[in-house]
């Protein structure tokens, strides 16, 4: 019954016959069979479907048509204004014929013919104006999902919608969150097993963490884990088995924390997630504890900065690695985590790869949680090293905040090596590619206390370039023999994603409006495009109808790096924008904010926007 419903385009045909003969299908099944046509559809390398394009969250493409040999021989194929100037780091996705795109506050959704650029229909939400007084960084969104007909989004203040594909109708729309507690909604959702999964905002605003299970076709609530408090709350029961010590232990959420500090803990859910459809496994990062300043919450703080794996369907823990235990430089561990098969001590073994923002290279194993390997793969002076015995990073004392004293040259700064900004992996290369900033900081604590909806920070930076000078890079890591093989140092911070194809393209864009296209093998410049504003986008390839290969990303200065460049901060004050000022303070002599989806394409004959499709 399984190996037949996971065909998309008979699902509905047979699971009726099945019923009409008597058959019993549980409600299990019928989900484990609509995860597992989205994931034949992610395998279509003609469309993407999903931010991360697969369920690995490999963002591979085997699209060939453009190569290392022609790719200088691009040039734009069509253009369309989101009309919001706020930060744009979304991923347009593309199912068919059509591209959808959810753009920055006010959130609205496009789609768009993925040939010719013609507007479909477009879908514009009624989103609170005083979610902009609350939203950390910038009023980004990171990107939308398709399943079963149907485009899932969230809106900054704490709504997720389900929009009729074909026609742009909303299905449902819930509230997940209460701005007046200062939580926002920016992370892209994914669909699993029927279920949409959502995470929360707010980590510099004392909330309290969560990732939420959504019933795909009413956006009811199926599941809520938390990422504080009593393990009945984060959902640790029978099944949890943490493979380090310090990580087993009863109600951990609550007894790591001073008296009722856990309940404005933090641990928000912003960032990626990946799924094993051979475990039914979610495998996701959590953020920061609050307040920064970590000398009014002694203690591990679980289950901040940690990475959980949980049963897809119930949402039940299954293993925990704290990999930045008592946070003490906002190192949330939100980053992907991407999922593929790699020779370890003779064996070939499921890890994920999770290159964190603390500046370390984890390889894990992503049945038990095991740490089999973690590098540096940039400056890090913070951390001595990470010790995989004990599951635990070995500090640099000198370096650990004191509070009321300003403590220098702590590498990398707040944002880590690497923050949201997703990585890339080519099987054919067998290196992963990582846009990254390269920045130090000094860094001084200070007593906060908590009031709801406002900052609970407790701490000031002053952020600027590594050593070299540099504050970017574009790199190269080969996951086998943990070392980079290249790297493009950069101007600015390196915000966008990435993605690679079978035609050994590496793509990105730079804050100061530069989009490119490397070699995959060696890193050397094959195309370059100046853009009306900078990028923190995420790339995406797909076919068009026309048999033509597009490359698409948005442009759109802001997020945490580039706000300087698309709102009124005053440049002076060194310590703004989150201690950005300091290390990007020239931007604005270089781009300001703009929302313009660019769609990049070989010379080939123009279609005309009634060309049939198929």
């Amino acid at each position: 019954m399984m190996s037949v419903c996971k065909q998309l385009e008979r699902k509905r045909l047979l699971c009726s016959a099945a019923l009409l003969l008597g058959v019993t299908v549980s409600i299990a099944s019928v989900a484990r069979a609509f995860a597992d046509d989205l994931d034949t559809l992610s395998r279509d390398d003609k469309q993407w479907v999903m931010p991360a394009k697969n369920y690995a969250s490999t963002r591979f493409s085997g699209l060939g048509q453009i190569n290392a040999g022609n790719a200088g021989q691009l040039g734009v194929a069509w253009e369309f204004s989101l009309g919001s100037d706020h930060g744009q780091e979304a991923a347009p996705i593309v199912v068919g014929d059509t591209m959808y795109v959810v753009g920055a506050y006010p959130n609205e959704v496009f789609a768009l013919d993925a040939v010719t650029g013609d507007l479909k229909w477009k879908y514009s939400p009624h989103v609170d104006p005083s979610v902009q007084g609350v939203a950390c960084c910038d009023l980004v969104a990171r990107g939308e999902v398709y399943d079963n007909g149907r485009i899932f989004f969230n809106t900054l203040d704490n709504h997720t919608v389900a929009l009729d594909a074909r026609t742009g109708k909303e299905i449902w729309a819930v509230q997940l969150g209460e701005i007046t507690r200062g939580q926002t909604l920016t992370m892209a959702p994914l669909a699993v097993e029927n279920k949409i999964l959502v995470g929360n905002s707010g980590g510099e605003m004392g909330i309290r963490g969560w990732l939420t299970a959504l019933d795909e076709n009413t956006g009811k609530i199926v599941w809520r884990a938390y990422s504080v408090g009593p393990d009945k709350d984060v959902l640790i029961g029978p099944r949890f088995h943490p493979y380090y010590p310090d990580a087993q232990g009863t109600d951990l959420g609550v007894k790591t924390w001073p008296p009722g500090r856990w309940q404005i803990g933090g641990g928000p859910v912003w960032g990626w997630i990946s799924y094993d459809p051979q475990t039914h496994l979610i495998i996701y990062g959590t953020g920061n504890p609050g307040p920064w300043n970590s000398n009014q919450r002694a203690g591990d703080n679980l289950w901040t900065t940690t990475i959980f794996a949980r049963d897809a369907a119930t949402g039940e823990a299954v293993w925990a690695d704290v990999l930045n235990p008592h946070d003490l430089y906002d190192f949330d561990e939100v980053n992907e985590n991407i999922l593929l098969d790699l020779p370890i001590d003779g064996q070939t073994r499921p890890v994920l790869v999770h290159p964190g923002r603390d500046g370390f290279m984890f390889v894990i194993d992503r049945r038990t949680g095991q740490i089999y390997s973690a590098d540096k793969y940039d400056e890090q002076t913070s951390i001595e090293r990470f010790d995989l015995k004990t599951g635990r990073p070995v500090m640099n004392e000198a370096q650990k905040p004191l509070l009321g004293k300003n403590i220098s040259g702590i590498c990398p700064s707040s944002p880590g090596v690497k923050d949201w900004q997703p990585t890339a992996y080519s099987p054919l290369t067998h290196l992963l590619y990582i846009p990254h900033q390269h920045l130090c900081m000094d860094f001084k604590t200070s007593e906060v206390g908590y009031i709801a909806g406002t900052p609970y920070v407790g701490a000031t930076e002053d952020m600027y370039a590594g050593a070299g000078g540099y504050r970017g890079e574009f790199a190269a890591w080969d996951v086998r023999t943990h070392q980079k093989v290249w790297a493009i140092h950069e101007k600015f911070p390196v915000w966008t994603g990435t993605m690679v194809t079978a035609g050994n393209i590496a793509v990105y864009g730079t804050l100061d409006r530069w989009f490119k296209i490397v070699d995959a093998r060696d890193g050397k410049l094959l195309y370059r495009f100046h853009s009306p504003s900078g990028f923190i986008g995420q790339p995406i390839t797909y076919q068009g109808r026309d048999g033509n290969q597009y490359i698409a990303i948005l442009d759109g200065v802001g997020g945490w790096p580039g706000a300087i460049a698309n709102a009124e901060i005053d440049p002076r004050v060194r310590n703004g924008a989150g201690g950005f000022v300091g290390a990007v303070g020239d931007l604005p002599a270089y781009t300001s904010g703009g929302s313009t989806l660019m769609v990049f394409a070989l010379p080939h004959q123009p279609v005309s926007s009634n060309a049939p499709s198929h």
